[in-house]
């Protein structure tokens, strides 16, 4: 079986984007029937040493639609200082990276199999990958990291979710 450069990066991205959709949604409706603030759930974190639920979203959005963008130039580079958006903002985020990954063209991003990408720290040696590389060793792993780091947060405030809330829509044979 051959996979795709594609299917391996959109697809997957796809999955669990349109899921995370889906738990913030989750998210917001537990905050109205709790009486909750939304936006005082973007400041949450699971434990004091890591990042919010705002940091994790916004990480989950670099490392896919992100991503894509890195594979097509060549370079990772990291933004400076990051927004602070509020829960409505973060469901945006996650709705825009979505609809930019579908615009995309198959054959565009077959295109960038064995292309090199760079990863670029001031003061530091480059590392050099592969598209392939980039995708399976860093991107996908920090993608899950992080839209599963969110869903914990969300769960560990009382939301009611499932693991079938964060895995999405399956890929399954016709």
């Amino acid at each position: 079986m051959t996979i795709s450069l594609y299917d391996a990066s959109v697809g997957s991205y796809l999955q669990i984007l349109d899921a995370a959709q889906g738990v913030l949604k989750k998210g917001l409706d537990w905050c109205r029937d709790k009486g909750v603030d939304p936006d005082e759930v973007v400041e949450h974190c699971l434990i004091e040493d890591m990042r919010p639920l705002r940091f994790q979203v916004q990480q989950t959005v670099f490392h896919s639609a992100g991503a894509i963008e890195t594979m097509r130039s060549g370079l990772l580079s990291f933004a400076g200082e990051r927004p602070r958006p509020d829960y409505a903002g973060l469901q945006a985020l996650l709705a825009q990276a979505a609809t930019d990954l579908r615009a995309l063209d198959p054959a565009e991003v077959n295109g960038w199999a064995g292309k090199e990408v760079l990863f670029r720290i001031p003061g530091r040696d480059d590392r050099r990958f592969t598209a392939e590389g980039y995708l399976l060793s860093f991107s996908l792993p920090n993608f899950h990291f992080h839209a599963a780091t969110a869903y914990d947060i969300l769960r560990a405030r009382g939301v009611p979710l499932s693991k079938l809330d964060f895995m999405g829509a399956l890929r399954l044979a016709d």
